[in-house]
């Protein structure tokens, strides 16, 4: 095995192109994408044309100021090279490798209908006691579409150093944890890694403080960030008790409830500014640092929670949901998975998957159906005018177990420039990508239709939207009346494949071949006839 060094310099100081160049043969080069993060582990196949043998690269790469003022970014790289006859001895080493790697990549969630959606926890240190500081912790659901719903968040993280928790307001912890070494005035909570849950609704008002006591639901920012907010207060001991001496807390997790939110670690800012009721006075906090949590679909469920089905006034067709879409009856390994609507027993299966629900919030219990997801949205193109089209949306829940509270449902159509009217729903324009008006956030009125009953006669919510037409774009064709994306609750939902939306009558080649087999099978029967009878 040999221990080779090699040069690597960035050409140009956003030029992704890198030279690689080898000490002790400075001939020897090429070119390679190597990442700009400044410190990673990588492996990678090299093959050189002065050898016989291929070789597999393992290294570790560290930043170096630079030396020579030309190249503007430096590393140096530790490199083995391994012949391939030696690979099989070293599996174990580039297991290590790739843990490493994969340890070290960060996983980001990024939304492209909301780019900039997060939730970010800011704590606010108000004031110094002899043993630590009182802070108050709030979270801003910045999300334009994805809220919270019961039984709400809970927010996890864990000390820097031995600090506990003395008491609190708007909020409290779900274990005290051991408190022993304290005598006469206990803590209310000495866990290393402590969780907070929110306060329910009607608290006494000594434990409260500003936007606390919702039980954790926090709405979305558009349909209203007045409760898109929650705070809680905490008195903190056994810590700094100044800017200097305060160590952040860590590897915070947000729960809501369940996975999903992906925590940074704490980054100090700037302190937060308070404006007095009468607006005469402006206060500020004595430390302030912010924590940012994003969300990813992937990490909070393994399947898909909601489907799409289509149809159309001109054709007779009913596109349902993709087929499996959310799961497959056949699923050995869950057999109660779903229950039938029409079972003797249905009753006492929902009450029982309701009681185990609300402990431990176990999966949803669907109508069995070929699709299996707890949501169906359905976009009808109802009735064409010369000037206006008009579409009826259903939204149906199949979870037995589940109401949904302040829904909404987010809806990308072209044709969403030209909205002109929306009945029983309320409705926002979303613009993620600056004047193209093309998205639109839909939900129900409050004590009308916000609440999406669990599946049943009543567990269905609609509406119409009526679209003004632009003669250059508008069509019938090709699928453009129907839509490019739905969400549900900020969870992306499975479209049929384009080739099975419904055609118009006079199109498509699905028309030409059902006509082609029309013709064939009169011709077919001609000849019958013309045979027996001569």
């Amino acid at each position: 095995m040999k221990l080779t060094v090699w040069y690597i310099c960035q050409i140009g100081y956003q030029n992704s192109q890198w030279a690689l160049t080898k000490l002790s043969s400075p001939l020897l080069k090429t070119t390679c994408q190597v990442s700009k993060r400044p410190s990673a582990f990588f492996f990678s196949a090299f093959s050189f044309s002065s050898s016989f043998f291929s070789s597999l690269i393992l290294g570790v790469r560290k930043s170096l100021k630079p030396t020579n003022p030309e190249p503007e970014f430096c590393t140096v790289v530790t490199i083995m090279a391994v012949p391939i006859y030696r690979l099989p001895s070293l599996f174990a080493l580039l297991a290590i490798f790739v843990a490493f790697s994969t340890f070290l990549a960060s996983t980001e969630a990024y939304d492209p209908l909301d780019p900039n959606g997060n939730i970010t926890v800011k704590w606010d240190v108000i004031n110094w006691t002899p043993d630590g500081y009182v802070a108050v912790v709030t979270l801003y659901n910045f999300q334009q579409y994805r809220h919270i719903q019961a039984p709400g968040w809970s927010l996890q993280w864990k000390w820097a150093k031995k600090e506990v928790i003395w008491s609190m307001l708007g909020g409290q912890t779900t274990e005290q944890g051991d408190c022993s070494r304290y005598k006469g005035n206990i803590p209310h909570c000495c866990k290393r890694d402590p969780t907070v849950v929110d306060l329910l609704p009607g608290t006494p008002y000594n434990q409260q403080i500003a936007n606390c006591c919702k039980g954790g639901v926090l709405n979305s920012w558009v349909q209203d960030p007045v409760t898109a907010v929650s705070s809680f207060q905490l008195s903190v001991g056994a810590a700094g008790t100044s800017n200097k001496t305060v160590r952040l807390p860590k590897n915070f997790t947000l729960k809501a409830p369940g996975p999903g939110y992906t925590c940074g670690p704490a980054k100090i800012v700037k302190p937060s500014k308070f404006i007095s009721a009468d607006k005469r006075r402006v206060t500020q906090a004595l430390m302030t640092w912010n924590v940012t949590c994003t969300y990813s679909q992937f990490l909070a469920q393994k399947t898909p929670t909601c489907c799409v089905s289509l149809s159309s006034f001109y054709n007779d067709t009913i596109v349902s949901c993709p087929k499996c879409s959310c799961g497959c009856q056949s699923n050995l390994n869950d057999p109660q998975s779903c229950v039938e609507p029409n079972s003797p027993h249905l009753a006492s299966v929902v009450t029982a998957a309701s009681s185990r629900s609300s402990k431990n919030n176990v999966a949803p219990l669907v109508q069995c159906t070929s699709h299996m997801c707890p949501i169906r949205v359905h976009w009808h193109v109802k009735i064409n005018y010369k000037e206006y089209w008009r579409v009826k949306i259903t939204i149906t829940n199949f979870n037995y177990v589940m109401n949904y509270t302040n829904w909404n449902l987010v809806v990308q159509h072209p044709n969403f420039d030209n909205l002109t009217q929306i009945f029983s729903f309320n409705y926002k324009s979303i613009n993620p990508y600056g004047t193209i008006n093309d998205t639109a956030i839909l939900w129900g009125v409050k004590f009308y239709n916000d609440l999406l009953m669990q599946a049943g006669p009543l567990g269905n919510v609609q509406t119409e939207l009526l679209f003004q037409k632009d003669q250059s774009t508008f069509t019938f064709d090709k699928g453009w009346a129907f839509p490019r994306r739905i969400y549900f609750n900020g969870d992306n939902c499975v479209m049929p494949p384009p080739e099975a939306y419904p055609y118009l009558p006079n199109t498509g080649s699905k028309h030409g071949v059902s006509m082609f087999a029309m013709l064939l099978l009169i011709s077919l029967t001609i000849l019958s006839f013309h045979h027996l009878f001569t």
